[in-house]
Formats: C-alpha cells, sequence, structure tokens
C-alpha cells in the first residue's frame, strides 16, 4: 500500500501571487519545490504526494504538471479551474488527457460562503463527475453550513474537506465547528483531511495535546476509511516543521488497527485520487 501525502503545494515565489503569506510566516516567502519535499518524504517512509494548487491560474496548473512530469513521487495533482467559466468543459476534457490531474480546488475561504452555492458555481461542481475529477473544499468553520448544502446536492461527486475545516484551534473554540463538521460528515461522498491545523494553532507554542479534542471529533466523525494524511507542506514550516507536524498524527493514530493505518496513511488518498 502506498503511503501518501494528500496536501502539499509547490511554488516560486512572487510577493503579489503570495500575498497571503503574512510577516509572521516570513520563512515561507521564497521557493519551494519536489527536491525539497522529497528528503522530508523519505525521512518519513512516505512514497509520495499530492501537489495543491496554491496560485488560482491555469497556469499554476501547468507547473504542476510539469514537476509531476518529472517526478515520480508527485502522484496526483488538484489544480483550479474557473467552475463559472462557459468553456468550463472545453477545460476539463483538456485535463482529463493529464493523468496525474485528479482534482481541483478553489480558495472558497478567501470568498462569502454563499459564493459556493451561486448557479453558476454549483453549475461547474455537478459537471467535474462527468470527467471523474474530485473537488478540494477550502473553507473556515463558517462556510460549513454551505459546504454541507453544496455536498448534499451533489451525492455522487467525491469531495473532501481541507485542513479539517480549520477550527479556532489557537482560541480552543469547538463548539460550532464540531456540530457543523459532523453535519458535512454524515455525507458519504465526502472525506476529510487531517492537514494543516499546527498554523490553526499558536505558531509557537502549541503542545500536541491541543489537537486531541479536534482529531477526535473527525475521526469519530468520518471514521477511517474517509480520513487522509496531508502535511500542508511547506505552510507547515510556519508553525514547527514537518518533522513536529506529523509527530501529532503519528502518536494519535498509533493505537489504530494496522488495517486502519493503512487507510489513513495512503489507503484512502489512493482511493479517493484514484492515485498508481
Amino acid at each position: 500500500m502506498l503511503k501518501i501525502d494528500a496536501h502539499q503545494h509547490f511554488w516560486k515565489y512572487d510577493p503579489v501571487n503570495y500575498g497571503w503569506i503574512t510577516d509572521d510566516m516570513s520563512v515561507i516567502r521564497r521557493d519551494f519545490m519536489p527536491e525539497d519535499l522529497l528528503p522530508l518524504l523519505q525521512e518519513q517512509g512516505l512514497d509520495g504526494c499530492v501537489a495543491v494548487q496554491s496560485d488560482q491560474s491555469e497556469k499554476d496548473n501547468e507547473f504542476l504538471l510539469s514537476l509531476a512530469s518529472e517526478n515520480d513521487f508527485i502522484k496526483g495533482i488538484a489544480g483550479w479551474v474557473d467552475l463559472q467559466s462557459e468553456n468550463l468543459e472545453e477545460r476539463l476534457e483538456y485535463y482529463r488527457q493529464h493523468e496525474k490531474m485528479k482534482g481541483f480546488r478553489h480558495v472558497l475561504q478567501a470568498e462569502a460562503p454563499e459564493f459556493m452555492l451561486r448557479p453558476a458555481f454549483k453549475k461547474g461542481i455537478a459537471l467535474l463527475k462527468n470527467y471523474g475529477f474530485t473537488y478540494d473544499i477550502l473553507v473556515f468553520p463558517n462556510h460549513l453550513k454551505a459546504a454541507a448544502e453544496l455536498i448534499a446536492e451533489n451525492p455522487d461527486q467525491p469531495f473532501v474537506i481541507d485542513h479539517i475545516a480549520k477550527p479556532y484551534i489557537k482560541s480552543r473554540e469547538i463548539e460550532g465547528w464540531e456540530k457543523d463538521i459532523r453535519a458535512v460528515a454524515q455525507y458519504p461522498n465526502v472525506c476529510c483531511k487531517v492537514s494543516g491545523m499546527v498554523t490553526e494553532a499558536d505558531f509557537h507554542n502549541w503542545k500536541k495535546e491541543d489537537f486531541t479534542p479536534y482529531l477526535d471529533v473527525v475521526f469519530d466523525a468520518f471514521g477511517t476509511d474517509r480520513v487522509l494524511y496531508g502535511s500542508d507542506w511547506p505552510v507547515c514550516q510556519a508553525a514547527g516543521g514537518y518533522s513536529r507536524m506529523i509527530e501529532i498524527v503519528k502518536e494519535y493514530t498509533a493505537p489504530l488497527s494496522k488495517t486502519e493505518q493503512d487507510l489513513f496513511w495512503g489507503g484512502n488518498a489512493v482511493k479517493f485520487y484514484k492515485l498508481s
């Protein structure tokens, strides 16, 4: 069974495109390329990764596809496409020709929750399954009710929630997020990435136990057959780095059976993204 980091990024740093990288994340204001990631994956016994868009452009898709063609450990890509475009089907047909293009994502956390319920956006989402594509849902907790509505309307579309929907770990808020993430989890066509948590905590002072209540909710709500490991590298470099981040989930998943661990560390990602 392949062991997969189901969520990471590559980029050539540009201050305009990556303006979301704030001063307290200045450590990631540089290029991050496959040769930077591969040693970290090997150190952790991981076989490959899924590269996720970090720039909302088709130029970024071509960049990621180029890296994937040169690096076999990049097993899949979640890119970006304008779901509201009138020529969307033409673009989906084009990307279907690229074996490593597995799905798409929009930075919904930067939009109002109702953005994903626009008729044009929903029309785009409804087309993805016809071409075999997945959809990554990147949201904050206040978007989860709208996300649940979108998921309910598309029962045959494979969705995955990125970064456990970014609960407010730093301020230890859990109740509202827990209620809404459990509501999302009731739909069998949605998975959840256990990723990105350290950057929702206190960057420099978090402890492993800060994450336990949130992990308890996610594993209980989705079950071990719908949770995927992801690092959110290189963003995690701003809050402790790869090895510290992965230790949180290694320790948490240690009591699971071997079968359950195999699913979490790769089997679920292979199934969701159809990796090989």
